[in-house]
């Protein structure tokens, strides 16, 4: 356990991930703009054989292709700083070449970043070729040893585990996919884009790159309905007679929601933070509930990320809009009726209290 803990795979693993979300984002939205507006993408664009739509299309695609690529080269760079990211990008590409897969990138970029630390540590060589260490020699022992390893060893066995699980996955009846979908929502939802989500989202994103789409769209539904739920729980709130939010997350929710729309979550959570506990068991709840409905469904988006603008990706978009539906509702009445009240003084006070922490005539000029 101490040995695993001095390897930190998860902490490596998840500061990857960090760099792949931008990537996936970027990549996410142009092929859903492109795609939604009738676009394909394509293996080569062919001037004068394509439109506008289908080379936003194809500009995503070709981001979306290059993932294994990408966590290979951050968890390598994670492990070995700089002298890991050309042995990653190598090792990943050698993933991408023998079919490997997400999975396939995730372990070469562990390979390569530890075969670049090991040869830092223990390869001695002349004084005079230190400088060629980060160029030439690193770069070649890494890749070359982790290349091999990729291709002739793990090679065969990261495909067997992958579609051992993609034909496990592509089995479940209804009732597995409702328990399935609604931990995925639940997972999902619990700490609004930290490292839970972060998590999921490495083993959801697996998932789609063997062709299984519904377990990311199931997340990316969540995170797209949860700030529209805040939002929806205000008024809700007002039908019971409630006040639930003071006036500084009224205005947190005018930026929150429209965030939520395009499938930014983190606009929540200065909200959340002012009451935790509430809010996670509300989101949970309705989490579970949307990514069960999501699964059911079959809900089948071909992008992992866009909000809204994933529902044109679907073979049918209905089903992405009932599962938002759900979620939304669920998520928005939980928050409606488990929140506390709050009377106006006491709203008045909290936002006069949060004003005097800024307050400029407390700062003094020496």
């Amino acid at each position: 356990m101490k040995f695993l803990k001095e390897l930190n795979l998860k902490g490596h693993l998840l500061t990857a991930i960090s760099y792949l979300i931008p990537i996936v984002c970027g990549a996410g939205f142009l092929i859903a703009i492109g795609m939604g507006f009738g676009g394909e993408s394509q293996d080569i664009l062919t001037q004068g054989e394509f439109s506008f739509w289908d080379a936003l299309a194809t500009m995503g695609g070709a981001g979306l292709g290059l993932l294994p690529v990408v966590i290979s080269t951050g968890i390598s760079y994670s492990i070995a700083g700089k002298p890991g990211i050309a042995p990653g990008f190598i090792i990943g590409l050698t993933a991408n070449a023998i079919e490997a897969g997400f999975i396939g990138g995730i372990l070469g970029g562990f390979i390569s970043g530890y075969l670049a630390v090991a040869v830092l540590k223990y390869l001695k060589i002349p004084q005079w070729a230190k400088g060629l260490m980060p160029t030439l020699i690193i770069p070649f022992f890494t890749s070359i040893i982790g290349g091999l390893i990729m291709v002739y060893i793990i090679g065969s066995p990261i495909a067997a585990l992958t579609s051992l699980l993609t034909d496990a996955l592509n089995s479940l009846g209804s009732s597995s996919l409702l328990v399935f979908g609604g931990v995925v929502g639940l997972l999902s939802g619990v700490d609004f884009g930290g490292p839970i989500n972060k998590t999921v989202f490495a083993f959801v994103l697996t998932m789609q790159a063997e062709g299984i789409n519904g377990p990311i769209t199931a997340l990316q539904l969540v995170n797209t309905a949860t700030p529209v739920a805040f939002g929806l729980a205000y008024f809700i709130a007002k039908l019971f007679g409630k006040n639930i939010y003071n006036t500084m997350e009224r205005e947190t929710l005018k930026s929150a929601v429209p965030m939520g729309v395009i499938n930014i979550v983190e606009g929540v959570i200065p909200i959340v933070m002012n009451d935790i506990i509430r809010c996670v068991v509300a989101v949970a709840i309705g989490g579970a509930a949307g990514g069960a409905v999501s699964m059911v469904l079959g809900a089948d988006a071909t992008v992992p990320f866009g909000g809204v603008l994933m529902l044109p990706t679907m073979t049918n978009p209905w089903t992405g809009v009932a599962a938002l539906v759900v979620n939304i509702i669920v998520t928005g009445l939980a928050l409606a009726l488990i929140k506390k009240h709050k009377e106006p003084e006491q709203m008045d006070e909290q936002t006069e209290a949060e004003e005097d922490d800024i307050d400029l005539d407390d700062i003094k000029i020496y």
